[in-house]
């Protein structure tokens, strides 16, 4: 028997998606992550992105202390980059930068000398690991709230260990965690279970925010692609995205 992901009938349309105006997870400065290779990469990204409605991007480099140990100044000399390439192009749309934190070791290091980048109301855009949870995960949120940090767990949908286990997602957000989405994701182009597992949170009226996670162009075209999902207008529509706050 075909599963939901082959029996869900697309819209005619694709969902307006201007109305969330501000974009908080993206991986636009060029060469300091897996996301944009080059800086003409980066800037036909925004101007699609600008054309889908978006008036913000607030773009967020990993963070880890494995693969993508990234500082401030970094960050900083990136999207500085950026704006200045967009003022010659005469591009106007706002790019802001924060950072997508893995929760590891290094990022304990990081919270405690007080170098977390955060963006809008401090919000904190954090990502577990994929293959289990930190062990370690509620005394870890419970620390950065403490602190003032409003933390937004990255795609939630995408942590499949805890497809069994709805629970956990339910325990976050009655810890006050926000969940932001992945756009994507309700295509299916991670698997037909992320999909699943996006549904079920949005039916859960858990999500808070939508990203995009922009990597490159074929992130893009997915993006566009996703647009036609139900699910996509069933969240929008559902009142409890908050982007356009950010």
């Amino acid at each position: 028997m075909l599963g939901n992901f082959f029996r869900t009938k697309k819209l005619k349309n694709p969902v307006d998606i201007s109305g969330l105006i501000t974009d908080m997870h993206s991986h636009l400065i060029p060469g300091i992550d897996d996301g944009s290779p080059d800086l003409d990469t980066s800037i036909s990204m925004i101007r699609e992105m600008k054309s889908l409605g978006y008036r913000k991007l607030i773009t967020t480099p990993h963070i880890s202390s494995d693969f993508y140990p990234n500082t401030p100044e970094i960050l900083l000399n990136g999207v500085n980059l950026l704006n200045e390439k967009l003022k010659e192009e005469n591009i106007k749309i706002t790019i802001e930068v924060a950072a997508e934190y893995m929760i590891d070791d290094g990022f304990t290091k990081l919270f405690e000398k007080d170098l977390l980048q955060t963006f809008s109301k401090n919000y904190l855009l954090v990502e577990l690991p994929y293959y289990q949870a930190p062990p370690n995960l509620y005394e870890i949120t419970f620390d950065l709230q403490i602190k003032g940090y409003r933390i937004m767990l990255a795609h939630p949908e995408r942590y499949l260990f805890w497809i069994n286990d709805f629970k956990k997602f339910e325990d976050l957000k009655n810890r006050g965690v926000y969940f932001q989405m992945n756009i994507n994701s309700l295509g299916g182009y991670f698997s037909k279970e992320v999909k699943k597992q996006a549904e079920k949170l949005i039916d859960a009226d858990m999500v808070d925010f939508l990203g995009s996670d922009l990597h490159n162009l074929q992130y893009l075209q997915l993006l566009k692609n996703s647009l036609f999902e139900p699910y996509l207008e069933k969240v929008i529509k559902s009142g409890s995205i908050q982007n356009h706050l950010l």
